[in-house]
């Protein structure tokens, strides 16, 4: 599933082509793409909108329309989107486009049909009770270990908890206790300031790498211009079970956490 770097690289290359278009029509070939409201309310409502901005919140593509209304897509395990000549003919698994005022089209690509779109008066009722995103000003030292405080869980499933945390998902959980030296099996209130502090930093790290290598082409996940990010390219754990560690040589081993694989160096993030 697209993480925070992949949703964000997608957004920065969807505002040049978005803003300011007002949508025309609305067609869609997988009923399920649309979570609410109906596909003929949405149709409805959503024609002649303008998009005023193109925004994130966690893994969730925010687009504030000129009413005030907001269109929401989330990508889920294999959405694409991107912005292309009318005249393109569409990819069989584009399940749901939305027409523009200048003959190009927004196209929602998605093999495994999990995606959604919501179209909403108030963002909120959708993205209301995701954490705090880790990449502002606003989230401190002391914001994360307000969300830790109390805490019993497993790290790892903690950072997968997007109300703790927006747009952690499992490739740069596994990314970040790997920079902060903790284990994924520790129990989140067991740490240390020092840890947290540790930990803070590695969010921050492997996040921003991400963005600055454009997302991890893993699985599914590619820009909207069709080319692969360079992330996967600079993983330090993350789906490299048997190969070195970059730190200390020691073979990186694999374990299944919560129904999700997790990737670590047994000898730089020890149990205890």
């Amino acid at each position: 599933m697209p993480e925070l770097p992949e949703v964000e690289t997608v957004v920065r290359a969807l505002r040049r082509p978005l803003l300011g278009r007002t949508i025309t029509e609305v067609r869609n070939y997988w009923p399920r793409h649309v979570a609410t409201p109906s596909l003929a309310e949405l149709q409805q409502r959503i024609h002649g909108r303008r998009i005023t901005a193109v925004n994130r919140r966690g893994k969730y593509l925010l687009f504030p329309l000129d009413d005030g209304q907001t269109l929401i897509i989330h990508l889920k395990m294999s959405g694409h989107l991107a912005v292309v000549s009318r005249e393109t003919p569409p990819d069989k698994h584009t399940h749901t486009i939305f027409a523009l005022d200048n003959d190009h089209e927004l196209r929602f690509r998605d093999t495994r049909k999990f995606g959604k779109v919501y179209l909403v008066e108030d963002a909120a009722d959708i993205v209301g009770k995701l954490g705090p995103e880790p990449l502002e000003d606003s989230f401190t030292v002391t914001v994360l270990q307000e969300r830790i405080n109390g805490r019993k869980r497993p790290l790892k499933l903690m950072l997968l908890d997007q109300t703790v945390l927006a747009g952690v998902g499992n490739i740069y959980a596994d990314e970040a206790l790997f920079y902060a030296g903790l284990h994924p099996e520790r129990r989140a209130n067991t740490l240390t300031t020092a840890e947290i502090t540790a930990l803070h930093a590695a969010i921050q790290k492997v996040l921003q790498m991400g963005i600055e290598r454009e997302g991890a082409s893993i699985s599914s996940y590619i820009k909207p211009d069709g080319e692969k990010g360079e992330m996967q390219d600079a993983v330090a754990v993350f789906r490299r079970t048997g190969q070195p560690c970059y730190r200390c040589g020691t073979p990186i081993e694999r374990m299944v956490l919560g129904g999700r694989s997790t990737h670590l160096c047994p000898v730089c993030q020890p149990e205890t």
